[in-house]
């Protein structure tokens, strides 16, 4: 069975502290290298298109008019510039013909070729007709490595300016930024004090401004529903105890007569320990309303004592045994009675409550105080939803409760830096634990 554990949560920092920052940064650096690297790709591209029309057309062209110039005088004379080559194959002379240039119909081509040894590019212009092959290579081995060193160029440029972008997104993701900054770091310093400060009158009328007067609002309608939620408990806490008070006088003056019988005397002392019970949680409710530490020196051993001496009245010929394994001023704990008999209580309460015979134990540890009964266990929803506010366990058919007892212990660790857990016994029962660490 899974073991149920409260314990006091503590703040975790966020995983990424600028992550809006970084977004903004990661925005612009995207950008700035997405828009480059298009930029260099358009720009090999288009080169290569505008390269493929012009120059293969030109060289088109020149084939087509130095073929109808042989035609019309075998000995016409045409010179081509350095890097071309003019040849025309007859039909006698197609056996000459290179066999990777036989294939080709009329068109323009790109060929890979090697001559002396020496790798080399050249784009190859075919014209046939019935009887006359043309053929006009030129040569490209520098024109490429002048393609190479632009391709190069357009690499370097991108990251040239994909670190401009980045350095151009720190400075405006700062820009951006510092007022958010500035009205995190003044609502921090307003959560200090009880009187928030006007956050709205430091910004400019943009959508940081805006948030800021939505803080303000929101800042302005918690410190009224703080006000009043404290006004409350104090007039609570006032009109209660002065009715508790008279309880109390009344019961110790009834008390205090001898002609008093037995009958009458115990319930006069259970209604004494209502009293008290009643005192002791409206100061733990105070304490949890205020969020406010309380000190003391409670005495966990003699708390206990009277938590069992209290049930041992009212288990009403219920076959079960009340047991402290301790003795008090074993543990004292630097916390007002009050909190501590409320958080005991509530695990001494139910154990008692579902035990229908055997035993409840407390046992007082170093810093610690277990509570065990020999009851039905505890079952996976239970584990589950033990501590939820309002949730009563699957065994709470036929008791009496709102759910909320272990609600207030959780809250009251929570607190206080203490730690609650249940666990099911070794054999049978449930195993409450109540460690005061701090």
């Amino acid at each position: 069975m899974p073991a149920v554990e409260d314990a006091p949560r503590r703040r975790r920092r966020p995983a990424y502290r600028r992550r809006l920052r970084s977004r903004i940064v990661l925005s612009f650096l995207l950008l700035g290298f997405g828009l480059t690297s298009l930029f260099a790709f358009a720009a090999v591209y288009l080169s290569d298109k505008v390269e493929e029309q012009t120059v293969g057309q030109a060289l088109k062209h020149n084939v087509d008019e130095y073929a109808a110039r042989f035609m019309k005088d075998h000995d016409a004379e045409w010179a081509p510039l350095n890097d071309f080559r003019a040849i025309v194959y007859g039909p006698d002379k197609r056996a000459n013909v290179p066999p990777e240039w036989a294939e080709l119909p009329t068109g323009v081509y790109k060929i890979n070729g090697e001559e002396g040894g020496e790798a080399f590019v050249y784009r190859l212009v075919v014209k046939k007709d019935k009887d006359y092959w043309f053929f006009l290579a030129q040569n490209l081995t520098r024109a490429d490595e002048i393609r190479s060193r632009m391709i190069r160029a357009l690499i370097l440029s991108v990251g040239v300016f994909t670190v401009i972008s980045l350095l151009v997104g720190l400075w405006a993701a700062s820009r951006v930024m510092s007022p958010v900054t500035e009205l995190a770091q003044r609502l921090r310093r307003s959560g200090r004090s009880a009187q928030p400060e006007a956050l709205a009158s430091h910004f400019a009328e943009d959508e940081v401004g805006e948030l800021a007067r939505a803080l303000d609002d929101y800042a302005e309608r918690l410190t009224d529903v703080v006000r009043r939620d404290r006004e409350f408990n104090a007039d609570v806490s006032h009109e209660l105890r002065t009715p508790l008070a008279v309880i109390r006088g009344a019961a110790e003056l009834m008390l205090a007569r001898s002609d008093l019988d037995q009958k009458a005397r115990a319930r006069l002392q259970r209604i004494q320990r209502a009293e008290q019970q009643c005192t002791d949680l409206i100061g733990a409710l105070l304490l949890l309303s205020r969020n406010e530490r309380g000190h003391g020196a409670a005495d966990v051993g003699r708390i206990a004592e009277q938590l069992l001496d209290a049930h041992r009245g009212q288990l009403g010929g219920k076959p079960l045994e009340l047991r402290l394994d301790g003795a008090p001023g074993q543990l004292v704990v630097d916390a007002p009675e009050a909190a501590v008999t409320v958080a005991l209580s509530n695990l001494v309460g139910n154990a008692v409550k579902y035990t229908q015979q055997g035993e409840v134990v407390v046992r007082l540890g170093e810093s610690a105080v277990d509570v065990i009964d020999s009851g039905p266990g505890l079952s996976a929803e239970d584990a589950a939803r033990l501590f939820e506010r309002g949730y009563r366990g699957s065994h709470a058919e036929h008791t009496q409760g709102g759910g909320i007892g272990l609600s207030i212990v959780r809250r009251l660790c929570a607190l206080y830096g203490w730690r609650v857990r249940v666990v099911p016994g070794a054999d049978r029962g449930v195993v409450a634990s109540l460690r005061f660490e701090s």
